[in-house]
Order: structure tokens, then sequence, then C-alpha cells
């Protein structure tokens, strides 16, 4: 739901029930996460290409994600700051507006402002500063509980939006057109939950969610 409201709340993108008719450059910074590897699922299935994917060690699944026959590709954050900004502005083929950043530190949406052109919008799943060009915007995407009023910076449309994209969600998860994202059961229940967050905290979950299931843990009834 991140991804979604990020994409068609805070970009205004195409909807999948009403795809987009003409290329529509998209960054995704962070690719390889499960956040923007749902943003790129969503952004296929809006017919939005280019998309032009930041990726890391998880390039080669963020390979499987992509479509290359309709432009879009892979670009390595660790060529360094110029290169990433140049190699947007090169993939893009044109004038690039709409960046989702699923990072949203280390300066990744400072090197998607210099990337975009104005008037452009990056969408950020973390608190940002305003470090970006004139012309640029941020907007934060949250995802607050349907039992609780809307949190700051949440629009009030989002709860609706919510249901209605998560019976959609639901349909191509039953209809096999839509998939989950790639994960490892860790052993031992709640007793690997430690090795589990240091092996996060070493940068070890590229491409990945980590499940842990409470009925392993040794001892539970």
């Amino acid at each position: 739901m991140t991804a979604a409201l990020g994409l068609y709340q805070e970009l205004k993108l195409p909807l999948p029930w009403s795809p987009a008719d003409k290329p529509t450059p998209l960054v995704v910074y962070g690719g390889a996460t499960a956040v923007g590897a749902f943003a790129i699922k969503f952004a296929q299935l809006s017919n939005i290409h280019p998309i032009i994917a930041v990726a890391g060690k998880g390039a080669p699944f963020v390979e499987t994600l992509i479509s290359r026959e309709k432009g879009d590709t892979i670009v390595d954050y660790r060529e360094g700051d110029d290169t990433v900004r140049s190699k947007i502005k090169a993939a893009a083929q044109g004038p690039v507006h709409h960046a989702y950043d699923a990072v949203s530190e280390k300066g990744s949406y400072v090197n998607l402002g210099a990337a975009l052109d104005a008037p452009g919008r990056i969408t950020v799943v973390l608190p940002a500063e305003d470090q970006v060009p004139e012309g640029i915007s941020i907007h934060r995407t949250m995802v607050g509980s349907v039992h609780m009023p809307p949190a700051e910076g949440q629009k009030l449309g989002d709860k609706e939006f919510g249901a209605a994209f998560f019976q959609f969600i639901g349909r191509g998860l039953a209809q096999g057109w839509f998939s989950g994202h790639p994960s490892e059961v860790r052993k031992g229940g709640l007793g690997g939950l430690e090795g589990a967050l240091k092996d996060l905290e070493a940068g070890k979950a590229s491409a990945v969610k980590y499940v842990v299931r409470i009925g392993d843990t040794e001892g539970a009834q």
C-alpha cells in the first residue's frame, strides 16, 4: 500500500485501470526494496515506462521486474552520485518529472532532485529535508491505521483509496497477475529474530523480507 499511495496519491500517475498512453518516465530509487519492487510492479500494470530503477547488488532481482523492450533500465548507485544523475537523465530520453524514493536517505532524494526536470515530484518514505532545486517538490508517503484519524501529512482520501486498492491487490494475488515480495523464513522462531535484525543492520537483506514464525519458537504452545 505504501508503494500504491506514493505512485497514485502523491505522484498522481495513471491508475492500472486507466493506464498511461504515452511515455511517462519514472525513477524508482531502491528498486530491490519491498516498496520499490512493488512500485515497479504497479508501474508495469499502469503501462508507465521507461522505468529507471536505481539498485545495487539487488539488480538481478530488479531485472526480473522491468521490461527492457519498453525502455526500462537499471542504474547502479554504487557508481557514484554524478554517474547516477547523468544515467537517469540519459535513460529517460526526455524530461523526467516523477520519482519514487524507496530509500530516502544517504543523499538519495538529493540525487533525484538533481536528475528531475521541473515541475518534478519526489515521494519519500522517510522524513526528508527540502534539499532540491526550485521546481522540484518532495512529498512524504505514509500509511496510517484504518481505525485512527489521518496521520500528519496523510490525505483524507487515502483511506478510501486504500479500501479500493486492497481489493485490487487481492484480485491480483488470487488470479496470479500480481505477486508478493521474496521472503526467507528464519529458523527458530523468535529465537532467530536477533540474527535477522543483525543481518538487516549489516545490509544483507537485499531483495528479500525476513519472516519469523512465532510458532517455531522453542517452548511456544
